[in-house]
């Protein structure tokens, strides 16, 4: 939609779903989409994204904004990928465990989670919340999402940036960012050929220490992963498409063009295939 204008994925989609058939059936694209969404939302049919929808909504946008903070979506951390990660003062990563999940590889996560980022939470259906409260370290906190789409803290993650690791900071992020955060700590850039440099860099980033590290990280992923220029277009989507649009890789040029998609008849949505 954003690329070319139109869908024929969607206008495929649209017809095998028969969401355009509900009793009250959505005139526009942007409609069907909030439909869906709605739909989504209840526990039964609870998926991935609206654990990540929430989390936009009630803590990126809610308790802070995109001019305070920022979000990272399947940030690799080691061997694993964390689901949602938000920068603000602190970095604190959020591992989404859904009605469906298992819990299996939640130990594992964690600790690798614990050397990149200062606070751990796990979210969770109220299902999975007895057993990740006697399962994870008390360090880390525990949220619910609730039947009405409200998450509720049932235990609070402390904020220990001294136990992260800085060689797993740096395999975590950009070379270039390593380099900004290296020379914001006053650590000369080593003169090395490129084959070399990543090497370079890397020994003389695991010399900081580990709050330092954080820290840099913190600022300097603020501002190189900044989702300030997608405020117009975010405030402009309907909610359901809000929190894709903030981790999906968005050009500027492609903004009109998905406004206009979303905002399509149905009807005329239909012949995009």
């Amino acid at each position: 939609m954003a690329r070319k204008g139109r869908s024929p994925l969607f206008a495929r989609l649209l017809r095998e779903s028969l969401l355009h058939k509900v009793t009250v059936a959505p005139c526009y694209v942007y409609e069907l989409f909030d439909t869906a969404f709605d739909i989504l939302k209840k526990k039964a049919h609870r998926h991935e994204y609206i654990y990540k929808a929430a989390l936009t909504h009630k803590i990126l946008l809610g308790a802070h904004s995109l001019q305070t903070a920022s979000m990272l979506t399947e940030f690799r951390v080691g061997a694993c990928k964390a689901d949602l990660a938000i920068l603000n003062g602190t970095a604190t990563v959020y591992e989404i465990k859904s009605e469906r999940d298992s819990l299996s590889r939640l130990e594992r996560q964690i600790e690798s989670y614990k050397q990149v980022f200062a606070k751990v939470y796990v979210i969770a259906g109220e299902n999975h919340v007895d057993e990740i409260l006697n399962t994870v370290s008390p360090d880390v906190g525990v949220l619910v999402l609730q039947s009405r789409y409200q998450i509720s803290e049932r235990r609070k993650a402390d904020d220990r940036p001294e136990r992260t690791n800085s060689a797993a900071i740096f395999d975590a992020i950009r070379l270039s960012e390593a380099k900004q955060i290296l020379q914001r700590s006053g650590v000369e850039i080593p003169r090395v050929s490129n084959i070399e440099l990543h090497k370079a860099l890397r020994a003389k980033f695991v010399t900081l220490p580990p709050r330092d590290a954080h820290e840099g990280m913190v600022r300097i992923l603020k501002k190189s992963r900044d989702l300030l220029p997608l405020a117009d277009l975010v405030k402009s989507l309907p909610r359901s498409l809000q929190s894709a649009a903030l981790s999906v890789p968005l050009r500027r040029s492609d903004h009109d063009r998905l406004l206009n998609a979303v905002n399509a008849r149905i009807q005329d949505a239909m012949k995009w295939a």
